[in-house]
């Protein structure tokens, strides 16, 4: 990325993109190759929730038409439906988890019915630890014939994600989280044949073509949902992001961060007056946690003062779910394959100090 900024400062921009076009342009095969789908299905985007905004928006719906999604939807994905219902009248309906907290894929189908216009759900919430089973999800809405969005944004790039096993028809991502790139990054993948159903909502020079009179035609494949303007440097630094963990193996990450996530819960449950909130059969890296009589705000600050980087949840980030249990804000903890056990350990270590100081 400084490579690219310091040619754009010595030759210009559009010079410096010219030169590196091949670079940028094998973004979208390093990201197909990442998902297991093809590089005209790849748009590339400043963040993903513009991904996901690109591939909602491009449906259309009308009253009484359904959108259904689960009870670990991400905030922003639960507004826009709310919106979307307030301006043409469609509803929108909550799957229930099973007794495990995951979403109720037989509820799912029992929901589903010629009124569903689309399926959306986050694979990984932000709130927690949970993997909905998206492959299952998506082979309700295969058989029933309705579009499936998945919010990929916590999942691509901590463990394996295929396109053609999930079944979906759209999937979103990030490049800053679990891909450890850059800000400012995201995609949209869209299955082909999702593309006869969707109408992008912004129609400019990167995504159509004037024909010469007073219509237009959408370019070819998913690159139809981009804008012409785009930071290159951050462009090349996603693609970057996407060759090392290719190269490293998700396989290989998947299982490390897996298994770094249960050995942090298992410890944190362990040890008295801190309790963990991951919910789900499968559970992946990000843990939540909190102590008993101290402000979350306080732990992840005594957490900070000792070198440990952590975030808290945000209860109007996952309405549905703050619905259900009431539990925010918590302590959100996310190794990764390059931490070491040793750091999960002094991370806990700091819990229990918190857990038995006087209240």
């Amino acid at each position: 990325m400084t490579e690219h900024l310091e040619l754009e400062a010595a030759i210009g921009g559009y010079e410096a993109a010219g030169r590196e076009r091949d670079r940028i342009d094998a973004t979208y095969t390093n990201i197909a190759r990442l998902v297991g789908g093809r590089p005209d299905e790849v748009a590339l985007f400043d963040n993903s929730t513009h991904a996901w905004n690109a591939a909602f928006y491009s449906m259309t719906f009308a009253p009484g038409d359904r959108i259904l999604t689960g009870r670990a939807e991400y905030g922003s994905n639960v507004l826009a439906y709310l919106q979307i219902a307030r301006r043409t009248g469609a509803e929108v309906v909550v799957v229930p988890n099973d007794e495990s907290g995951q979403l109720d894929t037989v509820a799912l189908a029992e929901l589903i019915d010629d009124r569903t216009r689309l399926v959306g759900v986050s694979h990984v919430p932000t709130s927690g630890g949970l993997v909905n089973p998206a492959a299952e999800i998506g082979r309700v809405c295969r058989a029933a014939g309705v579009p499936f969005l998945l919010d990929a944004t916590q999942s691509v790039g901590q463990f394996p994600v295929d396109v053609a096993e999930l079944g979906c028809d759209m999937l979103t991502a990030t490049g800053r989280k679990f891909l450890r790139g850059p800000r400012g990054t995201g995609f949209l993948w869209v299955r082909s044949e999702a593309l006869d159903h969707l109408e992008p909502y912004v129609s400019e020079i990167a995504s159509a073509t004037w024909d010469g009179k007073r219509s237009f035609t959408w370019r070819d494949g998913a690159r139809r949902f981009e804008t012409w303007e785009v930071s290159y440097a951050n462009v090349l630094g996603l693609s970057a992001a996407v060759e090392q963990a290719l190269e490293i193996g998700m396989e290989h990450i998947g299982r490390r961060a897996f298994e770094l996530g249960a050995r942090l819960r298992e410890r944190l449950d362990a040890v008295p007056g801190v309790t963990t909130y991951d919910l789900g059969r499968e559970r992946c890296a990000i843990v939540t946690a909190k102590v008993d009589a101290v402000a979350t705000a306080d732990v992840a600050a005594a957490l900070a003062a000792r070198g440990i980087n952590v975030t808290t949840t945000v209860a109007a980030h996952t309405q549905f779910d703050t619905e259900d249990r009431d539990v925010h804000p918590l302590v959100r903890l996310s190794p990764h394959y390059y931490n070491t056990e040793a750091e999960l350990d002094r991370a806990v270590e700091v819990f229990a100090e918190l857990a038995v100081r006087p209240k």
